[in-house]
């Protein structure tokens, strides 16, 4: 075999060798059967498992059983699973993971191979000339260290942000059990008030056809009756928009009932922390935060490596080669841009001023967190008293229904008044 065919052979079966390691296409069309599965709603004992083995900074694994009811902690826990909107939200973990890959990848090296047929002139007792090349750019090498902390800092705020999205739909999800579970109760006192006000009006009814009320009787007795069941009627639609709520942070179907659990109780606090206790330490606990302190990392980084990518780009390589003439020559070059225009002066203002954006949109976070914390103690603390002024008027109405129960036993008001 001749040193042409040698080379062409070698050259060859690098060339396959490297295709057989590519990717290859699959279609992914969003037709109706992809659609279609990717809406059916999770199955209970995959989230059972899966709630039993979340790994979460803030959520905590639960034992996941709806034989007793959805507990608060439940729904938050399966709303982490299931939520449709927070696939689309850890893709970014998929995208930020293949950035990582891609920073650390070194440049392809180069290979070069050119052939030289002599066609004219005296062409006795030459040969066919050619020339073989292998070179390299080996600045990424400079930026790769740089490019690759800058990856993995947004690979962390990704991680973050993806967390503290998380826990704000786990909370929403307590948060629309509470009020259903409420919602309920507060559906079984109107319809009790409703039939009151019915016993009420029947037996108004009754003393107007005996002469001992008027027709003004009656008629407050049914604007009463509309009222309490207007009230009914708006509090069954509350539950039924909460519901669908939950349903929908759950990623299940509007038409499945979840069953909710019968003892639900708010959470109490005796004594709330100052403000000062809170905010200390603020930074480090709110994963929004957090995130973005690793996002403004990664800029930092950003700018190294654009500042990096200011060296001239050199490139290396060994060159094989035979003239016409038979000789046979063996050598190396270099080649080094000269940045007389192009210093990257572009990449660097535009790292500069992102990384500025990031320092920005995280202090104007910060801003936000101390006054949305201030708001919420603030109303926390005007609850507070609510509550207890609340708590201390329960006795006199108990007292109030008390008396007027005892007037209408021995005749001294009536069922109406009562």
């Amino acid at each position: 075999m001749t040193g042409k065919a040698k080379n062409l052979s070698l050259i060859l079966a690098v060339f396959l060798t490297l295709l057989y390691g590519c990717a290859t296409y699959h279609p992914e069309p969003i037709d109706g059967p992809a659609v279609g599965d990717a809406l059916k709603p999770p199955k209970m004992e995959i989230i059972r498992i899966k709630a039993g083995a979340i790994r979460h900074p803030i959520l905590r694994p639960v034992d996941f059983d709806l034989r007793n009811g959805l507990s608060p902690d439940e729904a938050a826990v399966m709303a982490v699973i299931a939520n449709p909107a927070l696939r689309a939200v850890r893709d970014l973990r998929g995208i930020a993971g293949a950035q990582l890959i891609q920073a650390g990848i070194l440049p392809n090296p180069r290979v070069s191979y050119n052939l030289d047929i002599p066609t004219g002139g005296d062409k006795e007792g030459t040969v066919n000339g050619y020339g073989f090349g292998v070179g390299w750019d080996i600045r990424s090498l400079i930026t790769r260290s740089a490019r690759v902390d800058a990856a993995q800092a947004h690979a962390a705020s990704v991680d973050l942000d993806i967390a503290w999205q998380e826990w704000q739909v786990a909370e929403s999800a307590k948060l629309h059990l509470f009020r259903l579970f409420y919602l309920d109760r507060q559906r079984l006192l109107t319809k009790k008030a409703e039939q009151r006000f019915r016993e009420v009006l029947k037996a108004i009814k009754e003393s107007v056809a005996s002469g001992e009320r008027t027709d003004t009787d009656l008629a407050v007795a049914e604007v009463a009756l509309q009222q309490a069941h207007a009230s009914v009627l708006t509090t069954e639609k509350a539950k039924e928009r909460e519901r669908l709520a939950l349903n929908r942070i759950l990623g299940i179907p509007p038409d499945q009932i979840i069953p909710v659990q019968r003892d639900i109780s708010l959470p109490l606090w005796r004594s709330l922390p100052s403000e000062a206790e809170i905010m200390e330490g603020l930074e480090g606990r709110r994963l929004d935060l957090l995130a973005l302190k690793m996002g403004y990392g990664s800029r930092e980084a950003s700018v190294r490596a654009a500042i990096l990518s200011q060296f001239p780009g050199i490139s290396i390589g060994l060159n094989n080669a035979r003239d016409t003439g038979r000789i046979i020559t063996t050598g190396f070059d270099v080649s080094i841009d000269l940045p007389f225009f192009d210093r990257n002066q572009g990449r660097i203002a535009v790292e500069r001023a992102t990384r500025r954006r990031v320092f920005d949109e995280y202090i104007t976070r910060l801003f936000e967190a101390r006054s949305e914390i201030a708001v919420i103690l603030s109303d926390m603390k005007s609850l507070k008293k609510e509550l207890s002024a609340t708590a201390e008027s329960l006795p006199v109405l108990k007292n109030l229904t008390q008396t007027y129960k005892r007037a209408l036993e021995q005749g001294s008001t009536d069922l109406m008044s009562y």
